[in-house]
């Protein structure tokens, strides 16, 4: 039977206790599930912990679940820690990339500012908004595709700062481009150690500037195209995770 999945934060989570879902879970499970006092769902804690428990008590505004027992989650964690950096993209286009990556196992998610980005940020008070519904959709992808664990997912970075990050042990640092790069496999070739972290940097609609690739070359990022066909920036970052998770991951 498929679990019916809920996120209560870990300080809310103890076998023996109760935990009371917020007011966003409470809709779910009386309005979209309808729900019954009795039945059993999961509740997990978004650092990898996932509870089994029942409903003990179900109103208009709140539902109070009887934490039983700690299980399995429902889905493993891949192996590879995958930190996925994407080029802010128009409204729905991002949303998709954050929920695919959720989907694809990525560990943590970086939104980068770059000289051709399709989105500018206005304002704090707008990055904020901004971040809160990407939260918002990773909490959601999270329920559906069974992880336990919340990717983590920060505030726009400018793109040198990121590229400028000091590279960490046993890290393969990736940007996807569609000029000036070695392929996939040539990449492969050249590693001695297969990584257990890896960062791939995809770009925005309009593409990398030549300067862009320049910083990124003289940094220590591996330059990445992909052959065939032109793609879109959404459809790269969501290339780009499955090839990786793919050759170091859990993707068979």
């Amino acid at each position: 039977m498929t679990r019916r999945r809920f996120y209560a934060p870990p300080e809310a989570l103890s076998p023996g206790e109760s935990v009371t879902l917020s007011a966003e879970e409470t809709r779910h499970a009386r309005d979209v599930l309808r729900l019954e006092r009795g039945e059993e769902v999961c509740v997990f804690d978004g650092e990898g912990r996932e509870y089994r428990g029942a409903i003990a008590e179900l109103n208009r505004d709140s539902v109070r679940v009887e934490v039983l027992e700690q299980v399995e989650p429902a889905r493993p964690e891949s192996q590879l820690h995958l930190t996925l950096c994407v080029a802010l993209l128009k409204g729905e286009k991002f949303d998709l990339v954050v929920q695919k990556a959720t989907e694809l196992g990525a560990t943590r998610f970086i939104p980068v500012v770059t000289n051709r980005a399709d989105v500018r940020i206005r304002s704090d008070d707008d990055a904020r908004r901004k971040l809160m519904r990407w939260q918002r959709i990773v909490l959601e992808a999270s329920k559906q595709c069974g992880r336990a664990r919340l990717m983590k997912i920060d505030a726009p970075v400018a793109f040198a700062e990121l590229i400028e990050r000091a590279e960490q042990e046993d890290e393969l640092r990736l940007m996807f481009a569609e000029r000036e790069g070695s392929s996939f496999s040539e990449v492969l070739k050249e590693l001695e150690l297969m990584p257990a972290k890896a960062i791939a940097l995809i770009g925005p609609e309009g593409g990398w500037t030549d300067g862009e690739i320049d910083e990124a070359n003289k940094n220590g990022w591996r330059i990445v195209t992909l052959g065939g066909r032109v793609l879109r920036a959404e459809t790269a970052a969501i290339v780009a995770a499955t090839l990786l998770q793919h050759r170091f991951g859990d993707l068979v």
